[in-house]
């Protein structure tokens, strides 16, 4: 159990550089294991679930490893097609070695996958584009078993909503198969692209990636090795900015790319803090004398719209604003796990269902709160920003998942935030 340590009361400033995408970072790790040739990762960050990733990649008999901030991998002749259930319940991602090991060993077993508590995951859009393109899905209660027979094959699908997950797969997928694959429908998330590009610098052959139409020609001799840097994290720069709207101050986020988080950007606008963006960087300031401006209305869905995974930060800047404000999250059912320990720092807030309602006008003080899931942990962080005294937040390990050491991140910008 980690113990994240925060007293509220201290304004942000400096500047702070966001590290490589967490969600770029995981499928790419997985599609390495199509590369005939060695792989380069730079400035992976090292979270708990890149470890697991490269404990899940030794699981199958691939070979990886940090090498400084980055990660190197080398082709092997063989691999095993069995994913170790602990290691497919400790995190959702490893969905992605579906793709990569049904086309390296003929044959994969995948226990259901676990991560963050966040509601009903389906892995059906995989599983339907897989059988599209060839394979032989069979499902049992406690693990999903593919199988091909030959090359899997281009196929014309169509994915019944935009899945980031499924869009993944399938591209990893159809990179290696016979003939041309066009999948319709598709996610456009900035991660998808960087999969893409990754996969491209390897040798695939993709058009469209980024938005609703790609098309993929499967290279049949397979894909070689490459170097790649993953995009920066978008989250993790959501998160900078959400702690400053909540604590106030002045930072300037470096080395990012601010249209792919552009929707958090325009919220912290509508919220009264000043954003002034640049073709890499932006800066954010909030005059703490100055209430937040309530009276929010979010909607958290598929990019370009605002992002799930940003929905529980939005709701910790919007506690202490001066209206009250509603947040809505399109993707997942229990995305508001944090309300319980946003009530404890003393919000008014009510969740039902996938919507999280807020009094606001909250005069927070500091206590012990649990972290649920890991963008909830994250929110808990920064609401305790903007509470009086100590709030310690009790994490099982959900926030490593996604942040190096969010307390030294902080602490960086002059937050009073360590791991007690």
């Amino acid at each position: 159990m980690e113990i994240i340590e925060v007293r509220g009361g201290r304004t942000l400033s400096g500047s702070i550089t966001p590290p490589a995408a967490k969600n770029s970072v995981l499928p790419i790790l997985a599609a390495t294991l199509l590369c005939g040739g060695p792989c380069r990762l730079r400035g992976v960050p090292r979270l708990s679930d890149v470890d697991t990733s490269l404990a899940l990649l030794s699981a199958v008999g691939a070979r990886a490893g940090w090498c400084g901030r980055d990660i190197l991998t080398s082709p092997v002749p063989l691999l095993r097609g069995d994913v170790p259930p602990e290691l497919a319940g400790a995190m959702r991602s490893s969905v992605f070695y579906l793709a990569p090991l049904l086309v390296r060993v003929g044959q994969v077993r995948l226990p259901v996958p676990g991560g963050c508590r966040l509601g009903p995951r389906p892995v059906d859009i995989h599983l339907d584009g897989l059988a599209a393109m060839g394979a032989r899905v069979e499902i049992a209660s406690d693990a999903v078993v593919l199988r091909r027979s030959g090359r899997l094959h281009g196929a014309d699908f169509t994915l019944r909503l935009p899945s980031v997950g499924a869009t993944e797969t399938l591209l990893m997928a159809a990179s290696c198969a016979e003939g041309t694959t066009v999948l319709r429908g598709v996610a456009c998330e900035p991660e998808i692209e960087d999969l893409a590009g990754f996969l491209s610098a390897c040798g695939a052959r993709i058009t469209g990636a980024g938005t609703p139409v790609i098309v993929i020609r499967g290279r049949a001799g397979g894909l070689d090795g490459g170097s790649y840097t993953p995009l920066p994290d978008r989250i993790a720069a959501s998160t900078y900015g959400a702690a400053v709207a909540a604590a106030g101050g002045d930072i300037t986020i470096r080395r990012c790319r601010p249209a792919h988080f552009g929707t958090f950007l325009d919220f912290l606008r509508a919220t009264g803090c000043e954003v002034r963006t640049g073709a890499n960087a932006v800066r954010i300031r909030r005059d703490p004398s100055m209430p937040l401006k309530g009276g929010q209305e979010l909607f958290a869905c598929a990019f370009p719209g605002f992002a799930t995974d940003a929905a529980p930060l939005a709701a910790a800047v919007l506690l202490t604003a001066d209206g009250p404000s509603r947040v809505y999250d399109g993707l997942f059912q229990n995305r508001f796990a944090c309300a319980a320990g946003f009530a404890a720092l003393g919000a008014d807030v009510c969740a039902e269902g996938r919507e999280l309602k807020i009094a606001g006008s909250a005069e927070l003080t500091g206590t012990v709160v649990s972290a649920p899931d890991l963008r909830g942990g994250a929110a808990l962080v920064v609401a305790g920003l903007a509470a009086s005294g100590k709030t310690c937040v009790l994490d099982e390990g959900h926030i490593r998942r996604g942040y190096q050491s969010l307390p030294a991140e902080l602490a960086s910008l002059g937050a009073a935030c360590r791991t007690a």
